[in-house]
């Protein structure tokens, strides 16, 4: 296991008066559910290669 920083930004937030999740991937996708656990699994395997936005492919 690495302990580099990757640079990679993973954002969850809670929205107010509701049980709802938002979260936000380092690419800019986005998903919401009710449970903290199916949140960070879709956190940590989405999409498996994506890369970050702002990346520029020469």
């Amino acid at each position: 296991m690495s302990t580099r920083p990757t640079g990679e930004i993973y954002r969850i937030d809670w929205l107010p008066g509701t049980d709802v999740l938002h979260g936000t991937c380092h690419c800019g996708r986005e998903h919401t559910a009710q449970d903290p656990v199916e949140m960070w699994e879709w956190m940590l395997a989405h999409p498996q290669g994506h890369e970050p936005r702002g990346t520029v492919h020469e």
